[in-house]
Formats: C-alpha cells, sequence, structure tokens
C-alpha cells in the first residue's frame, strides 16, 4: 500500500469514528432520558442505569455503521477537496477507479467490523443487558446467560431456560414446595404456550414429566400435555426473548428451518437473515455515495449544502431499510429482493453521480 493511500485511508477512519462516536452519544442521551423513569425500582441505581446503558452502545453501532461511514467519509473527503488534496490526488495520476478502490478498503474495514458486531457482540451483550436489568429492577428474579431465567412464586420455584421468537417457552422446570419450604412435586416440560388471558394467565405444558415427592416414595407420571395456573408478568419471560434484528445469521438459520419443520410463517425472520447477510456491504455503498457527493472544487460554494444533501440520503437509506421490510411482509415481496433492493439503488446512484462527475 503506498503512503497516499495509507493517508487517504487514516484520514477516511479517523473522521468515521469521531462520526460513530457522536452518533452514539446522542443516542446514549436518548437512552438515559428512557431510563430515568426506571431509576429506583429495586436496586436500579444510577450507577446501573448507566451500565445498561453502555451495554446498548454495541447494538447502535452496529444500526448506525453505514451511516457513520457515510458521515465520515464526506467530511474527509470534504476536507481533502477543500484543501485542494484532492484535486492534487488526482493529478498526481490517481484515477477514479483506484481512488474508488481505496474508498472499497475503507468501507471493507467497516464491513468487517459489522459482520462481527452483528453475529457475536450485539446477540451476547444484549440479551446479557436484558437480564442484568431484569436482576436490578426485580427482586422476585434471577436471570442469566447459563440457566435462564428463575422465577419466585408463593409456592413455587420457576425456572425457563429459552423464549422463542413465536412466544413459546423452552425447557421449563417447575419445582413446588410446601410453606416450610420442602418440595413436594416437580415438572419438566419440553415446551410451553402461554395463554393470553390476563385474568386467568396459564401455561399450557407439552410433553411434561411430573415427580411427586411423598414421604416414602416419588410417584412419576409422563403426559402430552399439561396446564400449569401461574401469575408470571409477560414482561418478565420477555427478557428471554431475542427480536429477529437483534439475532445471529446462524440463530436466524436455524430457527428459519424449526419454522419450516412445524410448518409456520418464516416470512420475518427469512427477511431478517437476507438483512444479516447483506447489511455490511451497505458500508461498501456508503462510501461510494460518499464520494458521489464530495465537492470536486472549493469555488463553487456548495460544499455544506451536498454535506447536508448527502447525511439526509444516509438517513433515507437508514430508514429505507425498515420500509423495504414492511413492505416484504405486508405484500410478500421476497426477502432476498427487500434486503437487497436498497443498497442495489444506492449504490448504482453512487456510481451513476460520479461517471457524471467525471464527464464533465
Amino acid at each position: 500500500m503506498s503512503l497516499l493511500s495509507r493517508y487517504v485511508l487514516r484520514q477516511l477512519n479517523l473522521m468515521t469514528v469521531y462520526a460513530l462516536l457522536a452518533l452514539l452519544s446522542l443516542y446514549a442521551f436518548f437512552d438515559v432520558l428512557a431510563e430515568i423513569g426506571d431509576m429506583g425500582e429495586g436496586n436500579y441505581s444510577g450507577g446501573k442505569m448507566l451500565l445498561y446503558v453502555l451495554m446498548q452502545v454495541p447494538a447502535h453501532a452496529y444500526e448506525l455503521m453505514p451511516l457513520a461511514v457515510l458521515v465520515g467519509a464526506l467530511l474527509a473527503l470534504s476536507q481533502l477537496s477543500a484543501s485542494s488534496e484532492l484535486t492534487v490526488i488526482k493529478t498526481s495520476g490517481i484515477s477514479v477507479k483506484r481512488l474508488i478502490g481505496m474508498l472499497l478498503q475503507f468501507g471493507a474495514i467497516f464491513a468487517l467490523l459489522t459482520v462481527c458486531l452483528g453475529e457475536w457482540v450485539m446477540p451476547t451483550i444484549g440479551q446479557y443487558a436484558a437480564q442484568f436489568k431484569l436482576n436490578a429492577t426485580q427482586n422476585s428474579v434471577s436471570a442469566n446467560t447459563s440457566s435462564g431465567i428463575w422465577i419466585k412464586q408463593p409456592n413455587a420455584m420457576i425456572n425457563v431456560a429459552e423464549m422463542l421468537p413465536d412466544g413459546s417457552l423452552r425447557n421449563i422446570n417447575i419445582y413446588r414446595h410446601n410453606t416450610q419450604f420442602e418440595l413436594e412435586e416437580a415438572i419438566h416440560a419440553e415446551f410451553a404456550v402461554p395463554n393470553q388471558d390476563k385474568h386467568n394467565p396459564m401455561w399450557h405444558l407439552h410433553e411434561a414429566a411430573l415427580t411427586r415427592l411423598g414421604e416414602t416414595e416419588t410417584q412419576t407420571q409422563r403426559l402430552p400435555e399439561l396446564d400449569w395456573q401461574v401469575a408470571v408478568n409477560q414482561e418478565l419471560l420477555n427478557v428471554l426473548l431475542v427480536v429477529p434484528e437483534q439475532m445471529s445469521a446462524n440463530a436466524l438459520n436455524t430457527y428459519v428451518r424449526y419454522l419450516q419443520e412445524n410448518h409456520q410463517q418464516t416470512m420475518r425472520y427469512r427477511l431478517a437473515w437476507w438483512r444479516k447477510l447483506t447489511y455490511p456491504f451497505a458500508c461498501l455503498v456508503m462510501a461510494l455515495v460518499a464520494l458521489a457527493f464530495t465537492p470536486q472544487q472549493n469555488r463553487h460554494g456548495n460544499m455544506g449544502l451536498k454535506l447536508f444533501f448527502g447525511i439526509c440520503l444516509g438517513l433515507a437509506f437508514h430508514f429505507a431499510g425498515r420500509l423495504f421490510g414492511f413492505t416484504s411482509q405486508l405484500y410478500g415481496v421476497p426477502p432476498f429482493l427487500s434486503a437487497v433492493l436498497p443498497s442495489a439503488l444506492f449504490a448504482l446512484g453512487a456510481v451513476w453521480l460520479i461517471r457524471r462527475q467525471e464527464k464533465r
């Protein structure tokens, strides 16, 4: 890599990191405002609230990465243009194709970072953050990543290992005790489906094994179905629920196969899977968009306007992905098309604008 390439990449990376930090600070400020109302519940203090907000940063960084690439690249290239360095670079023999190659290398760095955040960091820390807040605000609940969630009831202890995105529960253990806290009954169920009746909450247990402990013997019974009345707030269980957008591609692929085997709707999860695969490429597209909207000469006096329009375009891309996702679910558009189309349209538009600039 030449000295010039390293210099350009350093400027691009530096401004993008600044842009990402600024955007994350803004989102963290709004998170703090949203969490202030929960302070004082249980042991949820100001320090724990700030720690919870800090654990939301990876999810925000994943969502904001393409926008940060666009803003950072626009600022870096505009500074190079304002100081006539961009003009010198072009006149020194650096072709537009080579400049595009530099920008694609720059975009690939943040695309790789996006993959790491989306596949490993965000799913793990996001679930831990929800469990951390639940432990702090609820004294009767204990949650951790290894054993799921433990819920204390007046006469029982309930353990739920996993909650699937459709709301069903997996690997449920219920331990019922008497007033002297002596174990009387243990129930294990492979999965359960909670009903939505607030006045009579009940879990429909499937493939249940019931063990009753007597003074001299135990009785074991296997039941295909069993109804268990339990007064558990649905919000407590939601800590185990990971929305499709926060799942890794591998987890989404596994769950889509599970839904297909059980003849259930898979549209939302297939869309999330395709978006997970294509979203990192948005960093490459935003790098091209930045070049397309970079003022080529400072004397035109339109640098501020182009910067503003470019940032607005980045925000439009940020929300276009969600709009296409809703459209896919409403009108049955193929998930692959809904995931690829926003990036493809912006990439074609950027290439067309770059070619138009070079012909002037």
